[in-house]
């Protein structure tokens, strides 16, 4: 069996708002499990009470998602600070 080997380099990462990316994706989670809940006998007479949960543990991954995600972001921009080249300090000694 023969080595894939590419043929050319792969793209750099897009980077976005990811933060808001998934604080809104979390929220989104929180908000479908908060609307099930009241037809949660409607959910338990199918036998599909695992859509409701479901969207609880989306709800509650999303938020170690958020805290991940925003430790990233800071860590990224620490290394962005430190690494800038000929960057001069805001408060200069007198």
């Amino acid at each position: 069996m023969a080595k894939w080997t590419p043929k050319h380099e792969a793209p750099e990462p897009l980077e976005g708002p990811v933060v808001a990316t998934i604080t809104s994706g979390t929220i989104l989670w929180f908000v479908l499990f908060l609307v099930q809940v009241p037809f949660y006998g409607w959910f338990d007479d199918r036998d599909l009470t695992w859509w409701v949960w479901t969207c609880l543990a989306g709800a509650g991954l999303g938020l170690i998602g958020i805290w991940y995600v925003r430790k990233r972001d800071a860590a990224l921009k620490r290394h962005a600070a430190a690494t800038a080249p000929g960057e001069a300090p805001e408060h200069p000694a007198p």
